[in-house]
């Protein structure tokens, strides 16, 4: 991107450091539909491990990820119970019903993000011809940036297990909601997503996003689901060859860009701060990376010229009424001060 571009639309615009790019082009190389890439094997190995897993699986995004995880799980007449903003529902192209006739039970989040645990409980079916199999809960840690409670996240999952369901976790961000988590206990971040990943059969882990890499997800689980998930990823046309080159970058992103995430929410909360007190404008504080920003009032209605002014000014962001900015590896403090200042600008108010 342009050195003068600020790009805060999402953290999927990064590009690979110099340091990811030496590790890509140093990577060894094999087939990963013949299951011997080196680099693809020891980025599942080495997930798989850290988030306490018997294996995993290197596919080329969150959404296939999502989609082979669900339809390992259920199968047809089969439904899962998952939020009405939850990306694998609402985000996915309605794949799991589209591609495997797996029913999704949404329901409405609390505005912390969580599913009530009696809604939960009602939702899940009887054992009767009339209704659609419930089989899996599935929960996404961050939602909308926002870190799910951890003492909800054990009591959610238990009350699935309790039931008898499978437990899958949309963790796109898990490292952001692991430093995040970190932060409040003391402890670190790479603890932090094990003792998240414990409570769950399956979990989807993205390298696109906050950590940097180009390309790539890896659903990790038991050996006998990972194997499940691997017939459907050749279904889906989810099987690379040379995936090594893509698999180094994500493994460089776990052993170097973890940590670093810390700078990106600490980014957020300064945009945040930055923007708070303006009239029309209701800024929710975030959690983790990401800064939602609602218009009220008059100020409603002038979304679409204030993301042209930010685009006049070399800044880029998403949205209609609700704005969404998106810190990340290629934005730093004086970026963050330049949007500030634009968006300060825009409704005449001095920086």
């Amino acid at each position: 991107m342009s050195q003068n571009s600020v790009d805060l639309r999402s953290d999927t615009v990064t590009r690979p450091t110099a340091a990811m790019r030496e590790a890509m082009l140093a990577a060894p190389l094999g087939d990963d539909v013949f299951g011997d890439d080196p680099a693809v094997n020891a980025l599942q190995e080495k997930i798989a491990g850290l988030l306490g897993f018997e294996a995993a699986l290197f596919v080329p995004t969150g959404t296939q990820s999502n989609l082979c995880a669900i339809l390992s799980h259920c199968q047809r007449g089969d439904e899962y119970i998952v939020g009405q903003m939850a990306h694998c529902y609402r985000w996915e192209g309605g794949g799991a019903a589209v591609f495997g006739s797996v029913q999704p039970q949404p329901l409405n989040h609390h505005t912390d993000g969580t599913l009530a645990l009696s809604e939960i409980e009602a939702a899940i079916k009887p054992d009767d011809a009339h209704f659609a199999r419930t089989r899996l809960l599935a929960l996404e840690n961050t939602l909308g940036g926002k870190l799910l409670p951890f003492d909800y996240v054990r009591q959610a999952t238990a009350l699935a297990k309790k039931h008898g369901l499978a437990r899958h976790l949309d963790g796109a961000r898990l490292f952001n909601a692991a430093v995040a988590q970190a932060a409040q206990t003391g402890n670190n971040p790479l603890a932090e997503a094990r003792r998240i990943a414990d409570c769950f059969d399956s979990v989807s882990v993205c390298f696109s996003k906050g950590l940097g890499a180009p390309v790539g997800s890896a659903l990790c689980g038991s050996r006998e689901f990972i194997a499940r998930a691997h017939r459907i990823r050749k279904m889906a046309g989810g099987g690379m060859r040379q995936a090594g080159v893509l698999a180094a970058a994500a493994s460089h992103a776990l052993d170097n860009h973890v940590g670093r995430l810390a700078q990106d929410h600490a980014l957020a909360k300064h945009l945040a701060d930055g923007l708070a007190g303006i009239e029309g404008l209701q800024v929710e504080p975030p959690h983790t990376n990401i800064v939602f920003v609602d218009l009220t009032g008059a100020a409603r209605e002038q979304s679409a010229a204030l993301l042209k002014h930010l685009g006049s000014q070399g800044i880029q962001a998403t949205g209609l009424y609700r704005l969404r900015f998106v810190t990340h590896l290629d934005v730093d403090a004086a970026g963050v001060d330049r949007a500030v200042a634009a968006i300060r600008q825009f409704f005449h108010l001095k920086a």
